[in-house]
């Protein structure tokens, strides 16, 4: 037994991944490391994301050894199209992005890109990782009405969080002291130029994040991060940052949908006939509630939208799991 190697055994926490290079937060340091080669071998070895602590063995002078995925909580994958044709369904799979994160900063400007849609979109996806979303509405000094936009998308969700700040004047920005508490971890997600490194550094105090300035043209900023990195903040609370996304596939996330639109959930248990389609059928809960105005009809439509998005590629998986399974079958009879 290599002494040198068990003594160097330790658990640290994936902070940037690129290519096969994963980088090991541990101690207030980064080191450089490599997957253990058994990862390449056996397929059911769990591949480590941004925010994942790891089993690694420690290697100050080099790269060290990552052995093993440990307490992954939750984490945040989407589907990714490997390939141009979207309906092939072997060209998808399920990409793995963040592990392990308490808060999902859902961040939105209060200009062209704002979308209640896509906020609707990421709260389904954080609470589908059993997370607590919070919607963070930025420049809401360049608002006439901060208010409207904060009431649509408290409207949205009881479990949603919502606050408008300016990190430019310091509005609103103590109200998100309190999520940044010692061994919690933020993961933000939002478009370019949304203000997510700006309203960090706004409430740390300190240049932690770099920025970096929108297209007056079009209200859309470059990527100032380009890839998943987490950043230990001074106090012990954690930063996992992402590339800015305008938009995000949803799968596997069912539950967090039916978490979002619980009082459509709700209103469906309502109905006369338990197999109600919601079309013509007398009795319908969900007809009469938008017939009353107490349900609109955006809402209900986004609601199926999402549904049908992620019952397609929820499909999409189950048969790429089949053509796997056959394909290994046919390579092991020839």
């Amino acid at each position: 037994m290599n002494t040198e190697n068990t003594k160097n055994e330790t658990i640290g926490r994936i902070s940037a991944i690129q290519r096969d290079v994963f980088m090991i937060l541990y101690e207030g340091k980064e080191y450089q490391g490599r997957l253990k080669g058994t990862f390449f071998k056996n397929k059911d070895e769990i591949i480590p994301l941004v925010g994942d602590y790891v089993d690694f063995y420690l290697n100050p002078a080099g790269d060290s050894i990552v052995n093993a995925v440990v307490n992954r909580r939750n984490y945040m994958e989407r589907p990714d199209q490997k390939g141009h044709a979207y309906q092939y369904v072997k060209t998808m799979c399920a990409q793995g992005m963040i592990a392990n994160f308490d808060y999902v900063f859902i961040v939105t400007s209060l200009n062209g890109d704002y979308s209640y849609n896509r906020i609707a979109r990421y709260v389904s996806i954080a609470l589908q990782d059993e997370a607590i979303p919070v919607v963070i509405l930025t420049k809401s000094d360049m608002c006439n009405n901060p208010g409207r936009y904060v009431r649509e998308v408290e409207g949205l969700s009881e479990k949603v969080r919502v606050h408008a700040i300016s990190a430019l004047y310091g509005i609103g920005t103590d109200e998100l002291e309190e999520y940044f508490e010692p061994g919690k971890t933020i993961a933000l997600l939002g478009s370019s130029g949304a203000g997510k490194s700006t309203l960090v550094n706004a409430v740390v105090g300190e240049e932690i994040m770099k920025t970096s300035e929108i297209r007056e043209s079009d209200s859309k900023g470059r990527h100032t991060t380009t890839y998943r990195q987490l950043v230990e903040l001074p106090n012990g609370a954690v930063i996992i940052d992402t590339p800015g996304m305008r938009e995000i596939g949803i799968m596997e996330a069912g539950d967090g949908i039916s978490n979002t639109f619980e009082d459509i959930i709700e209103l469906q248990s309502c109905c006369k006939f338990s197999d109600c389609k919601h079309n013509t059928e007398p009795g319908c809960a969900i007809k009469a509630a938008i017939n009353d105005g107490s349900l609109s009809e955006d809402r209900y439509y986004l609601f199926l939208s999402l549904q049908q998005e992620n019952g397609n590629n929820r499909e999409k998986m189950i048969q790429i799991a089949k053509w796997k399974k056959q394909r290994a079958k046919l390579s092991k009879e020839s």
